[in-house]
């Protein structure tokens, strides 16, 4: 069965081509071109992954993120967006966003995007299943994240950053495996994200905390280790 696909972008050339090119590579799209009639459309049918643009008529896509996410929707989210800073994707992440692709964009690289989050989304981790490292526990199913008893409240892509790091715990990830895993792109020597995220995550699980997990190896990457160490 063809993967359903939500394409909502109003820019009508740029959607057209990128429903025909979507289409013609086995997909079901089905395109709307403002925010509210995505909002209704995406509550009311089930999709493998949305493709949103983030400048929107009546709902803005980082709305619509955050609108979907609330709704327990967990669908993958593609942000589609001119705006390509670090902060713009920062702010996409945290609304809810699962990857952000910025215009103008290769054809090929979208279809690649979208096997990629589809094929995560497939293949998660068994649920019920519950990550561990110390006195760090991360429920994959209820995305609950406990630091010794205290829940700790993380946005979308620092939970998927956690995740990475505690299935692949006590070993060193460098920022393009990190960058790859996360946000399913080649590191890019010019950008600081991964390191942005990592201090984001730092702060929350680690800060209150006299004893650290997550260590930085110096000019190589991060680790989050299963014993309580102090932080160097």
């Amino acid at each position: 069965m063809a993967n359903k696909i939500l394409l909502v972008e109003d820019e009508q050339e740029l959607a057209k081509s990128v429903k025909l090119g979507l289409e013609e590579n086995g997909y079901k799209v089905v395109w709307v071109a403002d925010g509210l009639t995505a909002k209704k459309t995406g509550i009311n049918e089930k999709f493998d992954i949305m493709l949103i643009d983030v400048l929107l008529p009546g709902i803005n896509g980082l709305e619509l993120f955050k609108l979907f996410r609330a709704s327990g929707i967990n669908t993958p989210i593609l942000a589609l967006t001119a705006l390509g800073t670090t902060e713009d994707k920062i702010n996409g992440f945290d609304s809810g966003a699962d990857d952000y692709l910025v215009k103008p964009f290769d054809f090929s690289e979208l279809i690649v995007r979208i096997r990629s989050l589809i094929n995560r989304s497939q293949n998660k981790v068994a649920l019920n299943s519950v990550l561990k490292a110390a006195d760090l526990e991360f429920n994959l199913e209820s995305k609950e994240v406990r630091r010794a008893g205290s829940m700790i409240e993380l946005t979308a892509k620092e939970n998927l950053l956690l995740e990475t790091f505690l299935l692949h715990k006590n070993k060193m990830l460098s920022r393009p495996f990190l960058a790859e895993k996360v946000w399913d792109i080649n590191f890019d020597t010019g950008t600081n994200i991964v390191d942005v995220y990592v201090n984001f995550l730092r702060k929350k699980i680690d800060k209150e905390h006299d004893l650290k997990l997550i260590q930085t190896v110096k000019g190589m990457g991060y680790i989050l280790k299963d014993s309580l160490v102090n932080e160097s």
